[in-house]
């Protein structure tokens, strides 16, 4: 089995000006990537993003997701097209529909989001191609517009994803999908055969990308800050969601999620994570190195999966 990439999230709900030594932290232990949410009403994904890759110099940076309907595709693509130029090969776009009750509360919310992402992603790739782009689409609509800064090579594009019809369409027109944490390893298994079956069935050659997020809780107290962690969400605290334990159970997780057709594991702290910069270290300098060997868990390690 191939070792799936390793990165860490940052999450909104912690203040911007924390970013800064959580991005460096994950350039320094050599985690493959870091990700970072746009949440109402919390932190901005271009800004953040621009910043994280300002502060660092290797860690790829992912913004998972950008909500469609809050922005328009030529914007979007302006940004990330900027971004790519000045850090080719660093940035991974992630866009989705936005959660309704957020869309709702800025008056962005759509009558048909699947048509609006459809027509968003296809423009939004199209754009980055550097083509010169016409849509009359229900929402997205533009004319004769096109990039004065095309992106050379053009970015993947990840679409976050939940349902069967989104999860098709990832595997349609997007070349990644992101998956929450509250993906189960069964759900995780499904995601993966709907969007190659759609990949397939619309002719696109080469694989999706399936990005996973994973709660992983360390330290004293773990399996019980897991429980804690998996109420905050609103989830069965027995579900098989996340991961508790050392080093080895995480790497275990990880693995696991690889196995059942994750790509990349993105490891989620738990909102009561006393140190985040400590958390980083411990995914890159001691969870990482375990994903290059066998990872059944130790002994002494909790081994509660995802």
């Amino acid at each position: 089995m191939t070792s799936p990439r390793l990165g860490v999230v940052f999450r909104p709900q912690l203040p911007p000006e924390r970013l800064r030594s959580v991005a460096i932290a994950a350039d320094e232990a050599g985690l493959d990537e870091l990700w970072l949410w746009e949440d109402c009403f919390r932190e901005g994904g271009i800004a953040t993003t621009a910043a994280a890759l300002a502060w660092t110099s290797r860690v790829e940076i992912g913004i998972g997701v950008l909500p469609a309907p809050l922005r328009n595709v030529a914007i979007t693509a302006m940004e990330i097209a900027t971004l790519c130029r000045m850090f080719p090969g660093r940035v991974h776009a992630g866009i989705g529909h936005g959660v309704q009750e957020w869309m709702e509360q800025v008056g962005a919310r759509v009558q048909s989001p699947m048509t609006l992402l459809r027509e968003y992603l296809t423009a939004l790739r199209e754009l980055l191609d550097g083509a010169t782009v016409t849509s009359a689409g229900r929402y997205v609509r533009l004319t004769d517009v096109a990039l004065d800064w095309p992106p050379s090579p053009p970015p993947p594009l990840h679409l976050g994803a939940v349902g069967p019809k989104t999860l098709a369409l990832a595997g349609a027109v997007a070349d990644g999908t992101i998956l929450t944490c509250e993906t189960t390893p069964a759900q995780l298994r499904q995601a993966r055969e709907i969007v190659d079956e759609a990949r397939a069935s619309a002719g696109r050659t080469g694989s999706n990308r399936v990005t996973m997020y994973l709660t992983a809780v360390t330290g004293p107290g773990a399996d019980e800050r897991l429980i804690a962690e998996r109420r905050r969400w609103s989830l069965d605290p027995s579900a098989e969601i996340g991961v508790a334990g050392d080093a080895d159970a995480v790497a275990a997780a990880v693995s696991r999620c690889a196995d059942a057709g994750a790509d990349a594991v993105i490891l989620q702290p738990a909102g009561d994570e006393p140190d985040l910069e400590a958390f980083v270290r411990f995914a890159g300098q001691e969870v990482r190195p375990r994903l290059r060997r066998s990872v059944m868990p130790s002994g002494g390690g909790s081994n509660t999966i995802a």
